[in-house]
């Protein structure tokens, strides 16, 4: 078997020499091969949409006349971004969208942990049952979901409003938009990121909550010094995409538009986008909203990135620090 390997003496020095040299670059072309599909699906879903975004950022519609001819595109460079920038109702979409993250972030997150920590604490019975029904929310699309807590919102037609108004107390559901919104939210994310909770603290070393219990640590003690801090990174990943989940409020809202007199058309800068394309015809300055809004998120993300990279840095340091 050694001399049907072995090269044939009569055979060409370098026949022997390129057979490594051909299985090093079959490796090198292994990973190209089967990222390509990938690459193709990004670069067509995702790259091509945003170059053409930028492009139709820089141009805006001329139409000549009394408009009866047909609309030409001038160059305008970034006066569509200076345009959305000076308009007070695009400002104050990303005002109303500050307001909402500060309710809805700590509020979801929160309340997923909660929820985690008592299903696997052991406490809660049927713990695999509440794992289905609190997950089940996520599972009806965003729109339903907006239009079953419209239903629930509107006075003479809801339940909830009837039963209230009957014991003398009289909500306006619809009349302060934003805790709708975010309560709806709440309803469809919060099973959501329990469930990332939840499997995150199902890694959390035996041996770590035993040596916990060992040293007199109690439930509580335990949650909040153990197993918090061991999962800080699922709670980083969960914050970042919340943030940038956030940033993209558009379906609840404009499901609301219609019933409640609080939701107007350019609440967010998703529907101010959505506004300015589809009801003004303006796309050079929808397109420029919408990137001003992709900035926005980048720059967000860049910084939870950084600042649950620091926490983690600064617990490293505390965990090794001499006692």
């Amino acid at each position: 078997m050694a001399d049907a390997v072995r090269p044939r003496p009569d055979a060409p020095a370098g026949r022997a020499a390129t057979a490594p040299r051909r299985r090093r670059r079959g490796a090198h072309r292994a990973p190209a091969v089967l990222l390509a599909p990938f690459l193709l699906l990004f670069t067509a879903c995702t790259l091509v949409p945003i170059g053409y975004a930028v492009r139709l950022s820089l141009f805006t519609e001329h139409r000549s006349g009394l408009g009866f001819g047909g609309a030409t595109q001038v160059f305008t460079g970034l006066g569509n971004y200076t345009r959305a920038l000076g308009d007070q109702a695009f400002r104050a979409g990303f005002l109303t969208t500050a307001e909402y993250c500060l309710l809805h972030i700590p509020l979801m997150v929160g309340l997923s942990l909660l929820l985690a920590l008592l299903l696997d604490s052991g406490l809660a019975r049927a713990g695999r049952f509440f794992q289905l029904a609190l997950f089940l929310p996520h599972a009806v699309p965003g729109i339903i979901a907006a239009l079953i807590w419209m239903y629930l919102y509107t006075p003479g037609i809801s339940p909830v409003v009837d039963t209230l108004n009957s014991v003398a107390v009289r909500p306006d559901l619809l009349g302060h938009p934003l805790p709708a919104v975010v309560n709806i939210a709440l309803w469809e994310w919060t099973g959501y990121n329990m469930v990332i909770f939840y499997a995150a603290l199902q890694a959390v070393p035996r041996e770590v909550l035993e040596a916990a219990v060992v040293d007199g640590a109690g439930a509580l003690r335990t949650a909040w010094s153990v197993k918090i801090p061991l999962v800080r990174a699922s709670i980083a990943m969960v914050g970042l995409f919340t943030v940038i989940g956030s940033l993209q409020l558009f379906t609840e809202p404009m499901i609301l538009h219609g019933v409640a007199p609080g939701v107007i058309s350019t609440l967010t800068p998703t529907m101010y986008a959505y506004t300015a394309a589809f009801e003004r015809g303006d796309y050079g300055l929808a397109a420029a909203a919408s990137i001003l809004l992709a900035g926005t998120a980048a720059a967000l993300s860049y910084a939870v990135t950084r600042a649950a990279r620091a926490g983690r840095t600064r617990s490293a340091r505390r965990s090794e620090a001499p006692v």
